[in-house]
């Protein structure tokens, strides 16, 4: 098993797994679902080289990290968390956090953003460039551009009043089967997805709520010069694949370049979960892809 291990800077929790001997990539940063947290990464993070140095975080809001200010928070908030949180975590003393003895972490980073994270991760991509070498987005959440503040789709309110009339546990059995490629068939990958998601703060998972409301990540990314990549898996029911084609067209025909979009077959939303092996694979291809510096130290 990877040693991933827990801390907290700027107020966020996140996991982290050092890299083992030299390593010719940058740090990959993974940004989780609606549903998850850190902890839905620890099969992935089993399947990645052991030189990779991995970092997850659990977004603001979510287990022990702080929520944020916002009642309505924008992806761009959530990006502004993210950056103080690799902020403090680039230098080698995090106060209040026992990792002194850890390299510190060099920028620029690979982000990898999975479903709502794929609106936090264009956010911060597009304002820090410098800052990240390639994107990649996985089961892409569109958002539904609505106004902060504004009414939203009577189908994402739900999501917020299902949560607070079921509770944490009911709501993660309602909903974790349908994250899942023929659940059934899957009960392992169900329990994990559904202990994730039993795992949410009501208040912060209606931030969430609220930011992937007012989200639009094909305008978000019509604005994003980095590199950028796409994995799908092909029968995703929440955020089909044709969401995450959209996504890829927006950036594509914003800068007349032709990302990869690589599609998991046998693999449902939550498919880094369902298929972390193929994921994996899926990765490092799109890691591997001509242009990728390696990590630039930043002091």
């Amino acid at each position: 098993m990877s040693e991933m291990t827990l801390h907290t800077a700027h107020g966020i929790s996140f996991v982290e797994r050092a890299g083992r001997g030299p390593s010719v990539w940058p740090c990959v940063v993974f940004l989780h679902g609606i549903g998850a947290n850190a902890g839905s990464f620890r099969a992935l993070f089993d399947q990645l080289p052991p030189a990779l140095h991995l970092l997850a975080w659990t977004a603001p809001g979510y287990g022990t990290s702080k929520p944020l200010a916002q009642t309505w928070p924008t992806n761009h908030d959530y990006a502004e968390a993210l950056a103080g949180l690799l902020d403090a975590r680039r230098a080698r003393a995090v106060p209040g956090g026992p990792i002194l003895d850890r390299p510190a972490l060099d920028e620029p980073i690979i982000l990898v953003g999975h479903s709502l994270g794929t609106l936090i991760g264009a956010a911060f991509a597009r304002a820090y460039p410098t800052r990240v070498t390639r994107l990649i987005l996985a089961s892409c959440a569109q958002g539904y551009g609505v106004p902060v503040g504004g009414e939203m789709p009577p189908s994402v309110a739900a999501r917020i009043t299902d949560l607070q009339d079921l509770g944490p546990v009911e709501f993660a059995r309602a909903r974790a089967p349908r994250l899942v490629h023929r659940p059934e068939a899957h009960p392992d990958v169900v329990a994990t997805v559904q202990d994730g998601m039993s795992q949410v703060n009501p208040d912060g998972y209606a931030q969430a709520v609220r930011m992937l409301a007012s989200g639009d990540l094909s305008a978000t990314l019509s604005n994003v010069s980095v590199p950028c990549h796409f994995i799908t898996g092909a029968e995703d029911q929440v955020t089909p694949p044709a969401q995450t084609l959209a996504a890829a067209e927006a950036w594509a025909s914003a800068h007349g370049q032709t990302p990869q979009v690589a599609q998991i077959p046998q693999a449902g939303h939550a498919v880094y979960v369902q298929r972390p092996d193929a994921f994996a694979a899926a990765l490092m291809r799109l890691i591997d892809a001509p242009n990728v510096p390696a990590a630039t130290p930043m002091h």
